[in-house]
């Protein structure tokens, strides 16, 4: 884990699940993954959306070339489980289909503009991820 990563995770359970800087006031979950390679536990920091009940993550690297490596993960190991506030649940990590990720993800970008930023900075399609 990145030490940038580390200090967003450290904050996190220090202030029940918020954090300051550029995730101040946005919704902000700590995704755990077995590592698709190592089978080690990671954690990745992710603003997420509770939307229609369900919730949803974003494969978007800030807009890299590539997807993150917790995407790899949740492809090879679907169980994973999420820590919002202080609350820690086990999920099952579903890849969205084309049409439904659309739908999500443009809803996402309305509410976080950056989400738009990234898009439009890489050719690859953002997958988004429901934790089911």
């Amino acid at each position: 884990m990145s030490d940038w990563n580390a200090g967003i995770i450290d904050e996190f359970r220090a202030n029940e699940g918020r954090v300051g800087g550029m995730f101040e006031g946005k919704p902000l979950l700590i995704l755990h993954t077995t590592g698709a390679k190592s089978g080690a536990e990671r954690q990745s920091p992710l603003m997420y959306l509770d939307y229609e009940d369900r919730i949803y993550v974003f494969a978007s690297k800030a807009g890299a070339h590539s997807h993150p490596d917790w995407f790899y993960n949740v492809k090879t190991n679907p169980a994973v489980s999420i820590e919002i506030g202080t609350d820690r649940v086990d999920k099952t990590a579903i890849e969205l289909p084309l049409n439904e990720r659309d739908r999500i993800y443009a809803h996402q970008a309305d509410l976080h503009s950056n989400f738009a930023e990234y898009e439009a900075a890489t050719d690859r399609v953002i997958p988004v991820i429901e934790l089911v």
